[in-house]
């Protein structure tokens, strides 16, 4: 039953574009997964698996957006009546590209996702666990609308952090191999890295600073010290960065004439357009997610409350960056 139920999807979403071929099905994935958890988490009015079922979708949806070409082959030679060829490997040498196999590019901007998904989705499920609740729905569990939009909103960040990866997961292995590693690739995998190295240090810190805090070896009430010290959200800083890595890098190879011919578009400019619009909606959305609407808002609203009229807080908040690191 299972197996009749994944071909007759794979068969729906089979377009003849390749873009809407991996999109469509990687996007109704996101928001399948998003309300399966979102149905029982309302109903108990429990936001504990928020953040894991987020990074657990962002693991999923990306997965099946690699490996959506091999189920379409086998899919296909199963109703054939032949032998299914085998899933590619991840551990295969993806410089040497074969029929049905992964690219380089493809590899890394995957694993970069995953890395990412397991490190943060590890990090808040943890924190959620010690705190026993996330200040964050204090005000919607309780109220089913509000709070069955958090989950989908959540569909909605995957799909378009994704957006970039996705296109390039569309790009048939063989033409990316058409494609000579650019200033692109190598300015996206390392704004990657450096983001991703920010953000696991300024955690850390506050991490350490928090427990440091319960056993009672300080009496600080804010962080100012390491990362804090330059940027009052070094965190976000280095969120956002590193989804305009992956941007970048995605950004870079989807603009050249073999992959827009590759993936059904002109090849003008309105195709370059669209694909940079496209990859660039990730970092955008999630600099919008963290410093309009949930981030930076909720936690200025909460320590403004408890610190505003102490001078050492309003010289920090003066002193210090919002978003941007200072340098000295």
């Amino acid at each position: 039953m299972a197996t009749g139920l994944l071909h007759k999807l794979l068969h729906l979403t089979n377009f003849r574009n390749p873009l809407l071929r991996t999109a469509v099905p990687s996007v109704a994935a996101a928001f399948a997964l998003q309300t399966a958890v979102a149905i029982p988490s309302v109903f108990t009015q429990s936001e504990r698996f928020y953040d894991a079922s987020g990074s657990a979708t962002f693991l999923a949806v990306t997965l099946l957006s690699l490996y959506l070409p091999s189920l379409r082959a086998r899919a296909a030679a199963s109703l054939a009546g032949l032998p299914k060829p085998p899933f590619p490997s991840l551990l295969a040498n993806p410089l040497a590209v074969y029929a049905g196999g992964f690219h380089w590019r493809q590899v890394a901007l995957s694993a970069a996702v995953v890395f990412w998904s397991v490190r943060l989705g590890s990090y808040l499920f943890r924190r959620v666990l010690e705190h026993g609740h996330d200040s964050r729905f204090d005000t919607i569990r309780r109220v089913p609308g509000k709070f069955a939009a958090a989950w989908v909103g959540q569909a909605t960040w995957v799909s378009l952090c994704l957006a970039p990866v996705l296109a390039v997961n569309a790009v048939p292995a063989a033409i990316l191999a058409a494609v000579p590693l650019g200033i692109a690739d190598v300015l996206g995998l390392a704004l990657f890295a450096g983001g991703f190295a920010f953000e696991i240090v300024a955690d850390r810190q506050k991490g350490r600073w928090l427990q440091g805090r319960r056993e009672k070896l300080h009496d600080e009430q804010f962080m100012t010290k390491g990362l804090w010290s330059t940027s009052q959200y070094p965190n976000y800083f280095g969120e956002c960065t590193l989804w305009t890595g992956i941007a970048t890098a995605s950004a870079g190879v989807l603009v050249t004439r073999p992959v827009q011919v590759g993936l059904g578009l002109s090849g003008g400019l309105l195709g370059k357009l669209l694909v940079v619009v496209g990859s660039f909606v990730s970092p955008a959305f999630t600099s919008l997610l963290l410093l309009k609407v949930t981030g930076v808002p909720l936690s200025e609203r909460k320590y403004d409350a408890k610190y505003g009229d102490r001078k050492d807080y309003q010289e920090w908040k003066q002193n210090t960056p919002k978003f941007f690191p200072k340098l000295f």
